[in-house]
């Protein structure tokens, strides 16, 4: 670290359990981070097909963590009860859900080594030939149908189960907005297409332009789009992962 964010307050929207890492990296580069979540995780409305899902986890071929969340809630609701099956393979999107299994002991984890999407996993050698294979999707409620819609059409028989709900935190957005108005905040780093809508929400109109004018950061094209979609003018892809947000922060400022 070079140190090239002193003095630049970052803006962090993570969940409040998730932003610790980044936020050490922000201060660790000289920067301070601002950390507002715009995402709040909690449990399922209806906990139950989950618990069934982990009784019966013997009877799948994969199971694939579409993000740290859900591992973290699944190794959550096991604990105490059963252990892992020693032969369930397991596959995650990206470097979270892989710290996160590796935390728990679970180890040769398929994961894509760039680009953490579902298209990535997809590609995979390990998932292509799937045909008569059961695999279990654990995610939050909802999201995309991409990575169960293409392994079904490859034959696998595949049971999507709700490990966790998303929530817009209930936060007065008050001093956030004040910070800002006292030159306090010069770049944001958002890492999910609904936390920035969530962020757009929270602000409302008062903080509408400021989010707009104020360089936004993200790992992902998709995430991009929207923010493009909501009138954000300065918005740069970053390679993904902290290490990728953080050389775009340091790259950003570089030359300011």
């Amino acid at each position: 670290m070079t140190g090239t964010l002193t003095g630049r307050g970052i803006l962090i929207t993570r969940p409040a359990h998730q932003a610790g890492p980044l936020a050490a990296l922000i201060h660790a580069a000289g920067g301070r981070p601002v950390i507002f979540p715009t995402l709040e995780i909690l449990d399922p409305v209806d906990p139950q097909p989950l618990l069934d899902a982990l009784a019966r986890l013997e009877r799948y071929d994969l199971a694939i963590f579409i993000s740290p969340n859900a591992v973290t809630r699944v190794m959550e609701r096991m604990a105490g009860r059963r252990a892992w099956p020693a032969g369930l393979r397991v596959a995650a999107i990206g470097k979270g859900g892989v710290r996160e299994l590796e935390r728990h002991g679970i180890h040769d984890v398929i994961a894509p080594q760039r680009s953490f999407d579902s298209e990535r996993l997809l590609e995979m050698p390990q998932l292509q030939g799937v045909s008569g294979q059961r695999v279990l999707i654990l995610r939050g409620d909802g999201g995309r149908e991409l990575l169960g819609d293409t392994l079904a059409a490859r034959g696998a028989q595949v049971d999507y189960v709700a490990c966790y709900r998303r929530a817009r935190p209930q936060t007065d957005p008050a001093p956030l907005l004040q910070a800002w108005a006292h030159d306090g905040v010069h770049a944001m780093v958002v890492t999910s297409s609904e936390g920035l809508r969530n962020l757009f929400v929270m602000l409302g109109k008062a903080g509408e332009s400021l989010l707009q004018r104020t360089p936004l950061l993200v790992p992902h094209p998709r995430i991009a789009a929207v923010a493009r979609e909501l009138g954000c003018r300065e918005v740069i892809e970053t390679a993904p992962g902290d290490d990728g947000l953080i050389a775009g922060l340091l790259q950003q400022f570089a030359a300011k």
